[in-house]
């Protein structure tokens, strides 16, 4: 028998850390294989010729839309969305969160509601939730049974410096009587 010119290697030679090794790397992709699982299946019901429906409206688009925001040599940036049907129409309406793209800092935001009507081309602001005025950072925004659900970070007087928000709060807007009123579904606190 001919020897080999190269030494034994050291992985050949299975021991106990081997094991363990490949018993956690194995538990690890279980582990993570639960965490990311499809989707719920959803079945539709097939329409008869009884039951036509027109097809949903898309929700307007925030691309070209002339925001009522100041802000001098910068741009204004859409940081969050959402989109539902929000005075009952039928048609869905498009909530944006938009700011100032200042190169430093956190500019505060302010909230729009923009509309289509079936006849313009561009989507038009309708509304303004939140104006910059009140120093608001809008963390998450929805729109939720016909209504604007918001968190915010803001200052509880404009003493506070903007690098340090000592509120946070909640604020919802419904569509009542041709015009969008706040109410606030959990008290703001400080941070």
């Amino acid at each position: 028998m001919q020897q080999s010119a190269v030494p034994e290697l050291a992985h050949t030679h299975t021991r106990p850390i081997h094991w363990l090794a490949t018993a956690t790397a194995l538990a690890g992709v279980v582990a993570l294989s639960s965490l990311l699982q499809p989707g719920a299946a959803t079945a539709a019901q097939a329409s008869g010729p009884e039951s036509k429906t027109a097809p949903a409206a898309a929700p307007p688009a925030t691309t070209g839309v002339d925001f009522p925001l100041r802000c001098g040599p910068v741009k204004a940036v859409v940081q969050r969305t959402a989109s539902g049907d929000l005075d009952g129409d039928g048609r869905p309406e498009t909530v944006a969160v938009v700011h100032c793209d200042a190169p430093m800092g956190t500019p505060p935001d302010a909230v729009y509601v923009l509309t289509r009507a079936e006849d313009a081309a561009q989507p038009r602001v309708v509304a303004t939730l939140v104006d910059t005025k009140a120093r608001q950072t809008v963390t998450t925004v929805a729109v939720r049974d016909g209504a604007v659900l918001a968190s915010y970070l803001g200052y509880s007087t404009p003493d506070v410096p903007s690098c340090c928000p000592d509120v946070k709060g909640d604020a919802k807007w419904q569509w009542k009587n041709g015009a969008f009123l706040r109410s606030t579904p959990a008290g703001a606190h400080s941070v």
